[in-house]
């Protein structure tokens, strides 16, 4: 049984291949929960938005596959996520947070605490001033100083 393929067209837009030959093109790849379960239900898209395939979990396709997937949900997605906070210029709002996220270091502006809104238990997302998005996973373990300036704001 041959599977679908994922690939680049000579104008680098994905295309879908469906078993039976069939083509479309252009294609969008997008996670249905990418926050709470990123390896799990991931959708390829036409350009109308209407579905064209449903892929339950990453683990599953094979590894050309599974490889194109994750580049093409990489080149639409902008998630960084802070795995440190190292400051904050004030416990008042607006304030500046310098940061160690996934993608490097950086400062953001936190206009207000209704900026941190708890996603889980353990997973936390930050609207930054300039409207960019940042996931915080299990801050709990971070160091004692990091969470103490993360709980004043909380």
């Amino acid at each position: 049984m041959t599977q679908i393929q994922l690939q680049r067209d000579a104008w680098g837009r994905w295309t879908l291949i469906q078993p039976d030959g069939r083509e479309h093109v252009p294609v969008t790849v997008v996670r249905a929960h990418p926050v709470t379960a990123p390896e799990e239900g991931v959708a390829v898209l036409d350009a109308e938005g209407h579905e064209l395939w449903w892929c339950d979990r990453l683990a599953d396709q094979g590894e050309t596959l599974t490889k194109a997937l994750r580049e093409a949900l990489q080149e639409r997605e902008f998630l960084p996520e802070i795995v440190r906070l190292i400051s904050v210029s004030s416990f008042a709002t607006p304030s500046e947070w310098l940061v160690d996220t996934n993608r490097g270091q950086t400062r953001l502006t936190l206009k207000a605490e209704e900026d941190i809104r708890r996603l889980t238990h353990d997973v936390l997302l930050l609207s930054d001033a300039h409207g960019v998005q940042y996931l915080i996973r299990e801050p709990q373990r971070w160091d004692r100083h990091a969470r103490r300036l993360l709980d004043r704001f909380m």
